[in-house]
Order: C-alpha cells, then structure tokens, then sequence
C-alpha cells in the first residue's frame, strides 16, 4: 500500500503555519486510539480540572522523563467520534513561532505518535465516514482559496452541495438498473419494459451532467487564477499600468527605456478571479545581453498567459514596434491598452484608435493618473465571458477529476442509448449502466481506488 494509505497508529503533525517570530499560537494536532494517554503523559493541568470531550484546559507541556518545562499552553480535547477525523484527538496550543511547536512535536513522537502523511486527517475523516470525497477535496480548495469566491465555491462544495445532485444521479441510474435486472430474473412475472421511459429516463440524467460539466472551466478559473502579461515596447507604461493596478509600487517606473529587465508579478482579484499580473520587460531588438534576457522572458511570458495586454503609447501612436509585437502575441486572448491617453488630444485619439483594426477589444488609459483601471478591469471581464470561461452557476464548480469521472459517467451513459436503440439484450444494457455509476460513485468515494485516494491526499498538507 501507498503511504498515504497506511492509516493505522496514532498521528501528530503541526496543524498551523510556522512563521519564525510571527504567529502568535501553534497548534500540534494529534489523532488516534493513543491520543488521550499521550496527552496525559506530556501535559499537566494544574488544580481539580476535568479531562472531558470537548473541553479546553490551562496548563503546561513538560518532557516525561526530564520534567524539563516546554511550554505553557492549552490542550483542547475532542474525544470519537465528535472530532474531525471521528477518532479521538488533541490538540496542544502552544505559543507561536518555531522552536515550541517543534519540541512539542517531537515529545509526540518519541511518546507513540507517527509524523502524520500530507493529508493523512482528512484522509481518515473520509474511510470512517464523516466526509466524502466531494467534501475533503472542497476543504483542499478552502485552504488553497486566492479570492472570497474561490473560498465560497469550496465552502459549497464542503456543505455537500456537490454531493447530493452526484448521490441522486447515482441512485437514478441504480433505480433504472434494478428494472431491468428485473426483467432479466423475473422476465415472465413483470410486465414488458417501456424503451422509451428509460430511454427518456437516461437523457434527463445525461442533462444534468452536462450541466454540472458546464462548471469545470470556471472551477479551474477560481482554483488557478487567471495569468495576465503586460507587454509592449520599452518606455509605453507598463510599470506604471501595473502599479496603478495594483496600488503599489511594485516595479520601478523612470523615462529610461529598457529600465524593466526582468518579470515583475503581483496578485490581484478581479471580479472575484484571483489575477497574476507579469509586468515584462519592453520588447525590442537590443545589443545589451543583460535586457536581451529580459526580453526572452518576455516572449515566454506572453505565450504562457491566459491574457495578454498589448500596451502602447498613444503619444507615439501605432508604431511598426507595436505591430511587430502584436504580430507574436496575436494568438492569445488580447486586450489592446491605449496608455497615455492624457498626452494627446481629443480628435489624435479618435484617429488613433481609427487607426488600429486589430485587436477587436480596446481600452483607453493614463496609468500615470490612475486613470481607466476601471474600464480595463470591466474588459478583463467581457473577455473571459466572451470565452466562456465563467459558468453562470456561481455557488457550484467541479475540478478536472470530477469532470473526468461525469465525463466518463456521459460516455457511458450515451452508449447505453446506442444498445437500446441496437436492440440488444437487455443483458447489454445493464454493462455500460453499470459503468455510470461506477464513475458516479468515484466522484464521492462510494466506489474508489487507493491510486485515486492517494493522488487526491497527497496534495493536502501535513497537518490536514
């Protein structure tokens, strides 16, 4: 078996960042048929307090053999099977930073714990029953969340919202097998089976998980983020886009060409999307070895953005260096920024933007001002609507395994129509039946492999 699998024993892990001289509370969680007794051998609580589920008690954290003081702290005790992983657990709250975390962890295991595998708690949450697989993997998408709508979407899929429309298209599916294995065992009591009531049945199946396929693109979108370059000639204001952007002061904005070498990134929300901006260094062709490089990178950040701002300068209008640049990134999604709008007049800009056919989509700014952040953020927008990339079902969104597995479960599904329609046995129809439901049931862990559990846990961190 795969570590991630190997379940038994009583586990300890540090179950909060460690932030040397920043946190102000550790916590080192402990879960298992031991858990209790270790807590009772390395903490003592002082006067006539009561050892009960669900309590929290004062006192101190000392070493079995030495009795050498470790820390001060409270133990907050959870007793089987109203705790997280339904085992009994502990949890030893010590004072932040390094150094206490770390002793009380090893005194945890030189006393009977194992180091817990990354995501070894949710893990045996899931095999005794208290989550499903839809739940851990949303409380992954919790703890990993980049904007409030990213954590909402993984707060509905760990309520289980996610679950029950996957558990009713199962026992859908389970309801139409049950006829026809009917039919098969009792074929000369039961009435003839209706074709086009399970045919009819199985479309309304296949409909909905068509829509709940229709989330996967704007789940990856919540989870990942949106890559955005900024890109264009030297001197155009991209440093001065992106920290008007961002409201900071992130990269170096002077009237020297060429003073941005390297890729400059910052973290942004749009509209509820998590944004990672790249600020680039200007492309064009150069002698120096030092922005040459700067440039290469340029060209590869572009090519790997998801979006791609084309910046120029409006005073300079539509140069042969802009078109040149276009002419690369031109097979991205692409926005246009007009910058330094405010340097030119009223009647220059509208023959400028005349001038320019291409890009479709075309924003005006003066990054210098803080001025049209507003309108490039509500063009960000458009295009990703325009490209489909965000499901009108907000409080809903699958991942590339559950899309993988409904996917799978729609194949099936189709096929067994094909048989229907083929007039085969009904023997036949109930083999890709039967395969739906099994792809169902790997979505919630009613029907799943250790390879799966393992790739699912593997991703969390240790001390969840």
């Amino acid at each position: 078996m795969s570590e991630v699998f190997a379940t038994t024993g009583t586990i300890a892990a540090i179950a909060t960042a460690v932030v040397p001289q920043q946190g102000s509370v550790g916590i080192v969680r402990v879960s298992g048929s031991e858990a209790m007794a270790l807590a009772q051998t390395l903490f003592h609580a002082p006067g006539r307090q009561v050892w009960e589920s669900h309590r929290i008690l004062y006192g101190y954290i000392r070493h079995p053999q030495t009795r050498q003081l470790i820390d001060e702290a409270l133990l907050l005790i959870m007793k089987a099977p109203r705790s997280y992983t339904r085992e009994d657990v502990v949890e030893f709250h010590c004072h932040g930073g390094i150094m206490a975390v770390q002793q009380v962890l090893q005194l945890c295991l030189e006393n009977g714990a194992r180091l817990a595998q990354p995501g070894e708690f949710t893990l045996r949450a899931f095999l005794n029953g208290r989550l499903d697989l839809t739940q851990a993997e949303g409380i992954a998408d919790l703890v990993g969340a980049k904007s409030p709508q990213a954590a909402q979407t993984a707060l509905a899929g760990l309520q289980g919202k996610l679950a029950h429309p996957i558990r009713q298209l199962r026992a859908n599916c389970l309801d139409i097998l049950a006829e026809i294995e009917a039919r098969i065992d009792f074929e000369e009591d039961l009435p003839p089976l209706d074709d086009k009531v399970i045919i009819s049945e199985i479309e309304k199946i296949a409909a909905e998980i068509t829509r709940l396929l229709a989330t996967k693109d704007k789940g990856e979108l919540l989870r990942t983020g949106l890559k955005v370059a900024i890109v264009g000639r030297p001197n155009v204001g991209k440093s001065s886009l992106l920290n008007a952007w961002s409201r900071s002061d992130r990269a170096i904005v002077t009237d020297l060409p060429g003073t941005t070498r390297d890729v400059v990134e910052s973290q942004l929300v749009v509209g509820g999307i998590p944004v990672q901006v790249l600020d680039t260094a200007g492309i064009r062709e150069t002698t120096d070895q030092v922005e040459k490089i700067g440039v290469e990178r340029s060209r590869r950040a572009a090519n790997a953005a998801d979006l791609v701002l084309l910046t120029i300068d409006a005073s300079a209008g539509w140069t042969e260096g802009d078109r040149e640049i276009y002419e690369q990134v031109q097979h991205r999604p692409l926005i246009l920024v007009i910058n330094k709008i405010d340097l030119v007049e009223e009647r220059e800009r509208i023959t400028l933007q005349s001038k320019i056919q291409n890009p479709k989509s075309k924003i005006v700014t003066a990054a210098s001002k803080n001025q049209g952040i507003d309108t490039l953020e509500t063009a960000i927008l458009e295009l990703v609507k325009a490209e489909k990339i965000q499901a009108a079902d907000m409080d809903l969104a699958i991942n590339q395994r559950q899309a993988a597995a409904l996917t799978q479960a729609k194949i099936s599904l189709e096929q067994v129509q094909a048989t229907i329609a083929q007039q085969l046995p009904l023997d036949f129809w109930t083999i890709d039946l039967r395969g739906a439901i099994q792809a169902l049931g790997e979505i919630t862990g009613e029907e799943v492999t250790e390879s799966v559990l393992d790739k699912i846990f593997s991703k969390f961190c240790i001390g969840k």
